[in-house]
């Protein structure tokens, strides 16, 4: 399994980015593939997964961000909008073999990461 992720950058405060992982080595019906962030100091948090049982969000993702597969292309992106500074964090791609009808983000049950991607938000 290999992750690779891209799509983070700076943007201005109320702003849109996509992140994007490119899954390779990842079947999306046998796999949940989740966005992590981590500010320095500190754990890593969900941010939103995915897998063929659905979809889940953390609180302060809800109504901002949106999680798509492209099963055609092993991509899943993380469409995030009306971006604040708290936001400001890196984000890891992540995959672990699930096969649950639940839906699951719990960042110690994930076993393959990417290196990670940067997104800045200025105030």
């Amino acid at each position: 399994v290999q992750l690779v992720e891209s799509g983070g950058g700076l943007v201005q405060a109320g702003g849109s980015l996509r992140l994007s992982c490119a899954a390779s080595g990842v079947d999306f019906n046998e796999y949940a593939i989740g966005w992590f962030r981590r500010t320095p100091g500190k754990d890593r948090e969900p941010v939103s997964c995915i897998s063929r049982s659905g979809t889940a969000f953390a609180d302060y993702a809800k109504g901002r961000f949106t999680i798509s597969a492209d099963n055609a292309k092993n991509m899943v992106h993380l469409q995030m909008n009306n971006l604040t500074p708290e936001d400001t964090d890196l984000y890891y791609c992540a995959a672990t073999l699930y096969y649950s009808d639940y839906v699951m983000c719990n960042l110690y049950e994930f076993t393959d990461w990417g290196q990670g991607t940067l997104v800045t938000v200025s105030s």
